[in-house]
Formats: structure tokens, C-alpha cells, sequence
């Protein structure tokens, strides 16, 4: 098993949780940081209009325990997100990102997104306008090209340009985004995943740091990945399989996992969960983030099943969770994981 040494001082972005619509939000993140202390973690995208515009408190309140914990941006007006930036900051975000890799048609039609591959120009702006008004990292995450863009070119030109604006750090899903075509969930998985490509731009900026991203499913891929690059950023298998999260400090920072398995977790997650209830949340909008918790043992499915019936009753108490943790065995060995087809 590979170990940190003592003297290593690994990126702050070697592991982070991918930003997810409709998954990473508070109470996942919340979740998620039980598993981790040192995983970073990012916001559900938010565009600037709704930031300016919105509910700012709904959209970018935050617990405590989320830190470290990055706000990702929507958006291409380099004065809107400068904004937006600033508010995000004040709210205590440690990291402000602008994403360039959605390709959603939503997110095409507001002019963000994947769709500003073709503007690298643009995307430089927006970061130097960004980095001019906050003291915190400005990062992009971004796809290695669009369409028909020759990903060599395409992916070097946005790095360049942001890098000379000031970026702090690039995250690079390692497929292209096809916005003609295939729907923003065939893009998760269509167009092949190119990991050399990454590894080619991190070994020509050098020092500046580079993470990779896209179709990322165990710890040991990670392990493999931070030999090439500088971090890794896990997403839906981060969300569909939690206990992944329990390998990130050893084997990837050389420090104590908080909790040992998913039984710790769920009793470590439940005072954060009290106050919610106690502030009048639902248990639902906790526990649709821990269904997949215990995966493989005896008694996993019957978990699943009790909270699919009862967490989602408007008053559900916290009872509802501990009785569905109670029907997992406790009693069992994983298997290995499986290959991934996808990391070769």
C-alpha cells in the first residue's frame, strides 16, 4: 500500500468531489466531509444571475464543517462573475471555480460552460477579473476540447491563457464535450476518456498544478493518477459509492481516516443531521446521500428500501435512519473491486 512520506507536502487539490447538479449540496457535502478531512469539496454550479439576483443565503449558505469547500460558477460576463465572486467570499468560501466543461443546452444557450472552450480569451478575462477582487484560489475546471477542436491545441490555448490570467489551478475532465449531438448525460460517458492528453499538458506546464478528472473509480486508479498529475477529482462514483472517501487521508495525505467505515460515518453525521431537523429539515434531504452506503453487504438493499419508504415522510425522525442502519450486517469481507474498463 503506498504511503506520504513525512516530508511530502501533497496539493491542496489532490483529491476533490466533483461539483454535481442536484447532488452536491450542503447536506452531501456535509456528509462527504465526515468521510474526509482533507478531500475538497465543491458547491452545486451556481450562475452569477442567481447569485446577483437570488436567494443568496439558499444558494450559498454552507456549514462550518465543509471547509475546505470551493464555490463553482455559471457564467461569462467577467464583471458578473467578479461579483458573484466577491459574494462568495464573503459567505467564506476558500476557492472560487468557473466552469467551462458543462455542456448541458441550458448552460450553451447562457454562453458558459463547455461552450467556452472556443473562447480562451474570454475565459482569461473572466479569471483576471475574478482574481482582481478576491484573496482566495480562482480555478477552472474545464473538458480537453468541444466538437470538432483538435484537443491538442484547444486544451493547450485555454491552459495558457488562464495560467497567464492568474489561475491558481486547472481541473481537466479528460473526455471532449460533444455539444452537437449527445445529451450532458451521454458526454459523462460517450466520448472517450484521454487521460495521456492531461498527462501531456501537466508535464508541459511543469510546476503548475494540474488535476485530472472523469471516470475515476477506486483508490488505486487515484494512486495511479497522482503519479502524473498533481490531484484527482472523483465524481458520481465518489456520490454512488461514499466509503470511497474513507481512503483519501491514508493513502492519499498519509493521515488517519475520521471515521472507519460507513457505521462510523452515519453516527458521526448525526449531530450535524439533528440540528438540521431541529431547524426544520427533512430527514430525506439528508439521507438521499448515504443510499449508497454499505455497498456489497448483507442487509444493503433492506437499508436502501427502509429509507426510500420512510425517510421521505415529511416528519421522519432520525430514528428512521438508525432503524435502517440496523438491518446492514456488520458482519462481512468487500470483495475486490473490479476492474474498471474505463482507466486502461
Amino acid at each position: 500500500m503506498q504511503t506520504t512520506s513525512q516530508t511530502f507536502v501533497p496539493s491542496p487539490w489532490r483529491f476533490s468531489v466533483a461539483p454535481m447538479m442536484d447532488w452536491t449540496d450542503r447536506h452531501c457535502r456535509a456528509f462527504h466531509r465526515i468521510l474526509s478531512r482533507r478531500a475538497r469539496l465543491y458547491s452545486e454550479m451556481v450562475t452569477t444571475g442567481a447569485i446577483i439576483h437570488g436567494d443568496r443565503q439558499r444558494l450559498l449558505g454552507f456549514d462550518a464543517c465543509e471547509h475546505p469547500i470551493a464555490l463553482q460558477l455559471g457564467g461569462s460576463d467577467p464583471q458578473a462573475l467578479a461579483e458573484a465572486a466577491r459574494i462568495g467570499v464573503d459567505f467564506g468560501y476558500d476557492e472560487i471555480n468557473l466552469n467551462v466543461g458543462c455542456p448541458s443546452d441550458r448552460v450553451q444557450d447562457g454562453r458558459f460552460g463547455a461552450c467556452l472552450m472556443r473562447e480562451p480569451a474570454l475565459v482569461a478575462e473572466c479569471v483576471a477579473a475574478m482574481k482582481a477582487v478576491v484573496a482566495v484560489p480562482v480555478t477552472v475546471k474545464c473538458r480537453i476540447g468541444v466538437d470538432e477542436q483538435d484537443v491538442e491545441e484547444a486544451l493547450d490555448a485555454l491552459a495558457d491563457r488562464v495560467m497567464a490570467a492568474g489561475c491558481d489551478h486547472l481541473v481537466v475532465h479528460a473526455r471532449k464535450a460533444w455539444l452537437k449531438g449527445l445529451s450532458p448525460k451521454e458526454n459523462r460517458d460517450i466520448p472517450p476518456l484521454d487521460y495521456p492528453r492531461v498527462y501531456r499538458l501537466k508535464h508541459r506546464l511543469g510546476n503548475y498544478p494540474v488535476a485530472i478528472n472523469g471516470g475515476i473509480r477506486t483508490m488505486d486508479e487515484c494512486l495511479a493518477h497522482v503519479g502524473e498529475v498533481d490531484g484527482v477529482m472523483v465524481g458520481r462514483e465518489a456520490y454512488h459509492n461514499p466509503e470511497l472517501l474513507l481512503g483519501v487521508d491514508p493513502l492519499l495525505f498519509g493521515q488517519e481516516a475520521p471515521v472507519s467505515s460507513g457505521f462510523e460515518a452515519v453516527e458521526a453525521y448525526e449531530p450535524y443531521m439533528a440540528r438540521q431537523l431541529e431547524a426544520g429539515g427533512h430527514l430525506h434531504g439528508m439521507t438521499r446521500h448515504m443510499l449508497g452506503l454499505f455497498q456489497g453487504r448483507p442487509g444493503a438493499r433492506a437499508f436502501r428500501r427502509h429509507l426510500a419508504t420512510h425517510a421521505v415522510k415529511r416528519d421522519a425522525p432520525l430514528s428512521v435512519l438508525r432503524d435502517a442502519v440496523a438491518l446492514v450486517s456488520r458482519e462481512w469481507t468487500p470483495e475486490p473491486p473490479a476492474h474498471n474498463p474505463d482507466s486502461a
